[in-house]
């Protein structure tokens, strides 16, 4: 405890939630075996069956390789009432695995449920993920179902596991911009939900490529900040995206979150803010990978190597 740590997610390897960029993926023992080797000391968990569910067999997985589980990523489709109840029998599955394998690894620290919209299942805001309008937002009462669902389901989570929810704002869902996620903190307790903050989701929603901004997220949000994702954002193709009216999809596929250093957010401003602030929580590197593409493995080496060079 008393410095920040370094982890990796199942994404860095191919294992990204979306339907349509699923493909044949390296299986977990390789992932997480190539995940300490590069150098890093903690996961999230990934995909629901990714990596065992049974708590003692995951435990086994995490102990002998000396990697702590950090957190794992629940989307819920908050706009919809109808989707709360399912919502949280999901988070619940998932956090009483995370629960009952906290402390595995040389890291006692409890994980996170990383709660977040179901991003990329509503075609106006996939379609213009990274130059979001104001009235492409939601409604004054999807606004209020939305933050009683997501104050909702952290309540359960903590009552019945004791861990705690940070919220991912994240493009191609309603809570993107600045202002979106301004407001669904004001919206909600910060006793039961803070905030997991992706720098290369935050550029990327700004609608610009400046990567300076994120700077300015971290200053704005920092007392409700628990959890950090470290993602770069390309503004050479931010900015076709944007010229070209790509979705999200698009975006990505195109390599829109590139390898750390590679694009415009500055890291080495994030990281001082951050010791500034006496950040002590992890920080998860995410590539997004394309299943069947490119190399996991060394870009996990370079992205370690890079932060290496921040002092992390």
């Amino acid at each position: 405890m008393g410095r920040i740590r370094i982890a990796n997610a199942p994404c860095s390897w191919g294992t990204l939630e979306f339907e349509g960029m699923k493909g044949e993926r390296i299986d977990f023992g390789r992932m997480l075996d190539e995940l300490r080797e590069t150098g890093y000391v903690g996961t999230e968990l990934g995909d629901w069956g990714f990596m065992p569910t049974d708590p003692a067999a995951l435990t086994v997985e995490l102990t002998r390789r000396g990697l702590a589980m950090v957190g794992a990523f629940v989307p819920v489709a908050l706009k919809y009432e109808e989707a709360h109840e399912d919502g949280k029998a999901e988070a619940l599955k998932v956090a009483r695995l995370l629960a009952a394998v906290a402390g595995s690894g040389p890291d006692a620290s409890l994980p996170f449920i990383v709660l977040a919209d179901n991003n990329g299942t509503e075609p106006l805001r996939t379609r213009n993920a990274g130059r979001v309008s104001p009235d492409m937002g939601l409604t004054a009462a999807e606004w209020k179902v939305f933050a009683r669902g997501t104050e909702s389901i952290a309540r359960a989570v903590r009552s019945e596991t004791g861990l705690s929810t940070v919220f991912h704002h994240h493009c191609a869902g309603f809570i993107e911009t600045t202002e979106e996620i301004a407001r669904l903190l004001d919206m909600t307790d910060p006793a039961l939900v803070s905030l997991v903050f992706d720098t290369g989701h935050y550029v990327y929603g700004t609608g610009t490529a400046d990567g300076r901004l994120a700077l300015e997220g971290l200053e704005r949000f920092g007392d409700r900040i628990r959890h950090m994702h470290f993602k770069d954002c390309e503004p050479g193709i931010a900015g076709r995206a944007r010229a070209e009216g790509w979705d999200y999809f698009q975006a990505v596929r195109h390599g829109v979150f590139c390898e750390l250093g590679l694009g415009d957010v500055d890291f080495a401003g994030v990281t001082a803010r951050l010791r500034s602030r006496g950040y002590t929580g992890w920080v998860v590197v995410e590539q997004d990978v394309l299943p069947g593409t490119g190399a996991p493995r060394e870009s996990a080496r370079r992205n370690r190597e890079f932060l290496r060079s921040l002092g992390l």
